[in-house]
């Protein structure tokens, strides 16, 4: 995430969930507070454990016991002790896209469920560890709070019977994962709904409890504007070529991930389109056969619900430039990162002496 929009959650009091090196020094950046900094994924390097080590960050979420082992001995050898909880993988189903699924058995993430008490006082008895609390994460763009009420009510459960055996669990992550409307009129749980469902099932439970909520922060807070370059006639339905591409929006060609488009000037009327970008394969498209507003060479449009997953999967495939980032609130504006054109992009790569 842009690092402006990080310091706007900053100031509201938000801490972050990370999964690199990268995520953290941004969050660090913006002005969030080490110890509200939760380290998550696979795939923590040493030299990234090692490095929130030295910065004091809040919590590790371990996603295995050979990550808590070496976390532990990196830890031990700095004489100091790493916050951590053990993310657990519920095995429950959480009805989304399978590539966003988190919480099946056959995903990479935690551990198994029926294997997490154990590891759990393995990790709890090496030296530099302070094992503290469970996490787990089933999924994003949930369609229904059932899925997380049934992986919060097994938490629960092991939570208890890791107690039972004399171990401190005091924090809680239950991660995130509510969805957002893509497509105007779909319905989705709202945040007040998922508050009432956590309250009562974690009632009793005496402990902290975090949350990551990422999609439902800023997914609707964000546009990909673009400009239509030409209407080409196609075979069931006109083609709208766009100068927007599969590189600054991803989600469609790897989902097959639904973003209303929008004139912002309409004309007045409606088409059938297929709507696609300059890139050359034919995943470069946003929408096949779809009712949009009339559009015409030169229009400018949207594709609403960029927020999330948008700017920051972003590429530079087929050479092609990275769009700039604009922050707007009210009548202010800034651009908050540049253009990066392919003359900048070509100046990073190097042509070695003996070619």
């Amino acid at each position: 995430p842009n690092v402006a929009v990080l310091k706007v959650l900053a100031g509201e009091g938000f801490g972050a969930d990370v999964v690199s090196g990268g995520e953290m020094d941004r969050a660090l950046a913006a002005g969030m507070p080490a110890e509200g900094i939760v380290f998550s994924g696979v795939g923590k390097t040493d030299a990234e454990m090692d490095r929130a080590l030295a910065v004091g960050i809040g919590q590790f979420n371990l996603e295995s016991e050979e990550e808590g082992v070496e976390l532990a001995a990196l830890a031990a050898a700095r004489g100091t002790t790493a916050r951590a909880a053990l993310r657990v993988n519920p095995d429950v189903d959480a009805g989304t896209h399978g590539k966003i699924s988190t919480g099946k058995a056959e995903n990479k993430f935690g551990v198994p469920y029926d294997r997490a008490a154990a590891i759990y006082a393995r990790l709890a008895a090496l030296p530099g560890l302070e094992m503290r609390g469970l996490a787990v994460h089933i999924g994003s763009q949930l369609a229904s709070l059932d899925p997380l009420e049934h992986a919060f009510t097994r938490m629960g459960e092991l939570m208890r019977a890791i107690r039972a055996l004399g171990l401190a669990v005091t924090h809680m992550d239950l991660g995130g994962g509510i969805g957002v409307p893509y497509k105007t009129g779909d319905a989705f749980p709202c945040p007040a709904d998922y508050g009432a469902m956590v309250a009562r099932v974690t009632h009793g439970w005496d402990a902290t409890l975090m949350f990551e909520p990422g999609r439902v922060i800023a997914g609707n807070a964000g546009v990909l504007m673009t400009r239509v370059i030409r209407v080409k006639p196609g075979a069931s339905a006109p083609f709208v070529i766009v100068d927007a591409a599969m590189n600054d929006l991803a989600r469609p060609a790897l989902y097959d991930a639904w973003h209303d488009f929008v004139a912002v000037e309409p004309r007045g009327g409606s088409m059938i389109a297929n709507i696609v970008g300059p890139v050359c394969e034919s995943s470069d498209t946003f929408a096949m056969g779809r009712t949009i507003d009339a559009v015409a060479p030169g229009d400018l449009a949207v594709f609403r619900t960029a927020g999330a997953y948008g700017a920051t999967m972003a590429s530079t495939y087929n050479s092609r430039a990275l769009v700039p980032e604009v922050l707007v609130d009210g009548d202010r504006y800034a651009v908050v990162a540049q253009r990066i054109d392919p003359a900048t992009i070509l100046a990073a790569e190097r042509v070695p002496e003996w070619l």
